[in-house]
């Protein structure tokens, strides 16, 4: 009984924790949420399917793949380079601690564009639209990232729920 409480405090940490890591570049926010399935799934009292967890593993691969992906293809299709897409990154970062959460809209684009004039020496106008295309692709992405983990907190609460008088 108490490893089953334990373990179901971490999966809500690991879960929560997750929508954090959706939005910070440091910690990968879907697969933390997943473990926060899978602490739960190893309680004695509440069991998903097989299938479910299944599918939920191939949703976090899928979305590391598209993680990866969608700020180089928006990059890509305006025509920016590597450093717009590091810049950014390090807008991210920033934005976290400045203005929150204003600066998480703010400084990618800021940080891409910059990236892009300063280091990859683009006129204002292509950096501008570079810096527009990482910024789409990091928004898509954490768009993308945040709705698989609010899929797996959903997932998670109902089966607490459900299994409630038995967990207690």
């Amino acid at each position: 009984m108490g490893l089953d409480i334990f373990l179901i405090i971490a999966g809500i940490v690991c879960v929560l924790g997750g929508v954090v890591g959706s939005v910070m570049p440091a910690i990968p926010g879907p697969p933390l949420s997943f473990i926060g399935l899978i602490l739960l799934e190893l309680t004695s009292k509440v069991h998903f399917s097989i299938w479910i967890l299944i599918f939920c593993g191939l949703l976090v691969a899928v979305t590391l793949v598209t993680d990866y992906l969608l700020p180089i293809l928006g990059v890509k299709k305006w025509n920016g380079t590597k450093w717009g897409n590091i810049g950014c990154m390090v807008g991210v970062v920033l934005g976290i601690f400045i203005l929150p959460p204003w600066g998480l809209l703010i400084f990618p684009f800021l940080g891409a564009v910059l990236g892009e004039k300063l280091i990859s020496k683009k006129e204002t106008r292509a950096a501008v639209k570079a810096g527009f295309g990482a910024f789409i692709g990091f928004v898509l992405s954490t768009v993308l990232k945040l709705s698989v983990c609010g899929f797996f907190i959903f997932l998670f609460f109902r089966e607490v729920a459900l299994n409630y008088e038995y967990i207690i």
